[in-house]
């Protein structure tokens, strides 16, 4: 099991010096977290390509955004993000096809998106529209022979098993972020593993608090001060036989971020030496 971090490419001019900071750190690999198809083009292969064997780290994921509003809340989140909203559902589909035809130029297989607000009920006329418009997103990694990651956090653990049950396809996994199913309220991270489990291809290591109104999602904070059980974690992820990466993600900036970042790689390098020996 490899702790890395997450990594943003949204602009090339800087992205040798970030993973020059990653590999001082002591990391061999991230997730490559990507908003801007801008980027997707030759040079920005080579430059990927160039660092990221320059200085000896894997990417294990490619995390691809989309273009359009988004809005990380209970009320304008489901209008905005994914492919749930109609009128950004084309766009978007292209967004993340082609940001998967990038990453399999990169070697990459598995790539992660926020899919959208999964409704919970399965007979909501949005569903299986939605479902289908997953589905052709889907069929293009199966293509590229890359299996497609949901992130979780926007929807119950049940609905999104049910949305990949619906979709039908062989490549479909999970990038299970621990803090996000708590910022949402939807879920102990612990327990939906119970739900899919065997899905899980990649994981966030994250903590949070659960909301405490109705509109704004819980807060996140350092790994080791929310909610998150990391000791009942890792021993359900190795009961199900997840022995893969562990992604290190704090969404803050700055040197506190980094600071965060060195406390939770030795607070999770201390647990899963325990669990995993």
């Amino acid at each position: 099991m490899r702790i890395g971090v997450c990594v943003s490419f949204n602009g090339i001019a800087g992205f040798g010096g970030k993973l020059d900071k990653l590999r001082a750190e002591g990391f061999d690999n991230c997730q490559l977290v990507c908003w801007n198809p801008e980027v997707w083009t030759d040079e920005g292969y080579s430059v990927v390509k160039n660092e990221t064997a320059a200085n000896g780290i894997e990417i294990s994921a490619f995390w691809c955004g989309w273009e359009g509003p988004m809005v990380w809340d209970f009320y304008d989140g489901p209008k905005t993000l994914g492919l749930l909203p109609k009128e950004y559902r084309e766009i978007r589909i292209k967004n993340l096809c082609d940001g998967a035809d990038f990453a399999k130029r990169l070697g990459i297989k598995n790539v992660v998106t926020h899919i959208g607000f999964i409704p919970e009920n399965p007979n909501d006329p949005e569903f299986l529209p939605f479902c289908e418009a997953v589905k052709r997103v889907a069929l293009h990694l199966k293509e590229n022979e890359q299996n497609l990651l949901f992130e979780t956090g926007q929807e119950t653990p049940v609905a999104m098993l049910r949305c990949m049950e619906e979709i039908g396809t062989d490549n479909l996994g999970v990038n299970l972020d621990t803090a996000n199913l708590i910022l949402y309220g939807k879920a102990n991270p612990v327990d939906s593993l119970d739900v899919f489990g065997d899905r899980v291809m990649n994981l966030h290591a994250k903590d949070g608090l659960y909301p405490t109104n109705g509109k704004a999602l819980g807060k996140e904070v350092p790994i080791g001060e929310g909610k998150v059980d990391f000791e009942a974690l890792f021993k359900k992820l190795k009961s199900v036989g997840y022995d893969g990466f562990v992604t290190i993600e704090r969404e803050i900036k700055g040197e506190k971020q980094l600071e965060d970042i060195r406390n939770a790689k030795k607070y999770l390098e201390n647990i899963i030496t325990r669990v995993y020996g």
